[in-house]
This record gives C-alpha cells, sequence and structure tokens, in this order.
C-alpha cells in the first residue's frame, strides 16, 4: 500500500475547508487549490493582495498582477514545507473567474516565473471561486 502523507503548510493561507495544504503518495506531491490570500490569513477578503471591496461585495480597488504574483509565492512555500520546490512543478490547472480580461496578464507574468521548468499547463475559466479571489492553482510536483 502506498504511504499517503497529508500536509499542512504553517506560513501558507489556511485552507477555506476541511483539507490539507497538499498530500504525499510516493514521490508525487499533490497541492489543494491556492489561492493568492496573504500567508497566515484567516479567510479575510482583506487578506487578498490588490483587492479591496466595499461592505456590498463590490471591487474598490482591484490589481490581478498582485493576485498572481501572490498566488506563485503561495504555492512556492507549500512546495517547499512539503519538501518539494518550485522546478520539481510537473502539471498546472489555472482556475480564472475572467479569462477575457486576465488570460494575456497571467501569460505574461506566468512567462517570468517559468523559464526554467515549463510543467503541464490547463487554463480554464470558472463562474467563482469560493471568496472573492480571481486566480487558484492546482498543482502537481515531484519529491526527490
Amino acid at each position: 500500500m502506498t504511504n499517503k502523507e497529508s500536509i499542512s503548510a504553517a506560513n501558507a493561507p489556511k485552507p477555506v475547508g476541511s483539507y490539507p495544504h497538499a498530500r504525499k503518495i510516493g514521490n508525487l506531491l499533490f497541492l489543494s487549490g491556492v489561492g493568492p490570500r496573504l500567508p497566515k490569513s484567516n479567510h479575510n477578503d482583506s487578506d487578498v493582495p490588490g483587492l479591496k471591496i466595499d461592505h456590498n461585495g463590490n471591487f474598490l480597488e482591484f490589481d490581478f498582477e498582485a493576485q498572481v504574483h501572490a498566488v506563485f509565492n503561495n504555492v512556492k512555500i507549500i512546495l517547499e514545507e512539503s519538501g518539494s520546490h518550485w522546478n520539481n512543478m510537473i502539471d498546472i490547472t489555472v482556475f480564472l473567474v475572467n479569462m477575457k480580461r486576465d488570460f494575456i496578464t497571467f501569460n505574461r507574468i506566468y512567462a517570468e516565473y517559468f523559464k526554467e521548468n515549463q510543467p503541464c499547463r490547463t487554463t480554464v475559466e470558472i463562474n467563482a471561486l469560493p471568496t472573492p479571489i480571481s486566480i487558484e492553482l492546482k498543482v502537481i510536483a515531484t519529491i526527490e
């Protein structure tokens, strides 16, 4: 039987549900969906970089680039606390809530982060995410 280890990364934002940040199975690491909230966040809307909303949930300020950099930082934290690293990513699923508005910006920033390692990638538009974020990543990586 394969060893299945759940991982909770102390320096990453807390999951928004009852699930681990990652699971190790053999030499593979599967990350749960990772968003851009600030590390050690407790699901506060004010903990999303580049986002300010009013009491009705309307955007007062929105900076998609800040969210992309933040989500990559959170993935890096979880990978490293799980015994892996950035260049070990082999597959990424990207969830965007607005493909038309955000895809070109995402692609530009993605190219900056993935000059050496180029994992497989799928990008999909979805209607919403569980918190007022505009991007989430699902990652598979190896552990050496």
